[in-house]
């Protein structure tokens, strides 16, 4: 791949990861917290039968009560998905940011005795790629046992 493809694909990924930040964050405040800090409860409604009631709440802003909040069903799922997609997208804005800076990287590690800059840079895509891969599996089983049960 030429060097401005590949450039042009990691700014316009870099672009969107921010973009998704933002919007998440827009939707944490406007709804007062997201699903992951939520939870799903079943209650019996007043003609006896069982139906799920969604809330949502927050970690470092609570509802406009200062309580969790109820949601639909589509509103907390929607959040759930959206806290999920955090950490792929975050990682990939550093593995983009990576690859953006590799140029400069290897150059300065160039005359490096322990290390060379090629190397430093695989290894560490690679452990930023397992890094945000495992909370995104762990947030992924726990939003679908939650939904689930």
């Amino acid at each position: 791949m030429q060097r401005r493809t590949r450039n042009s694909i990691c700014i316009w990924t870099i672009i969107f990861c921010l973009l998704n930040l933002l919007a998440y964050t827009i939707m944490y405040a406007e709804l007062g917290g997201d699903a992951k800090n939520g939870r799903k409860e079943m209650v019996q409604a007043e003609d006896g039968t069982m139906r799920e009631v969604f809330y949502i709440s927050g970690h470092f802003i609570h509802g406009r009560g200062g309580e969790s909040a109820e949601v639909s069903r589509p509103v907390w799922i929607y959040s759930y998905i959206h806290s999920i997609s955090l950490w792929p997208t975050q990682g990939l804005l550093i593995i983009c940011t990576l690859i953006l800076a590799r140029p400069h990287i290897i150059a300065t590690m160039s005359e490096s005795t322990w290390i060379r800059g090629p190397t430093f840079i695989t290894m560490v895509i690679t452990l930023v790629a397992v890094i945000y891969l495992v909370p995104t599996a762990l947030f992924t089983v726990h939003f679908l046992s939650t939904l689930l049960k």
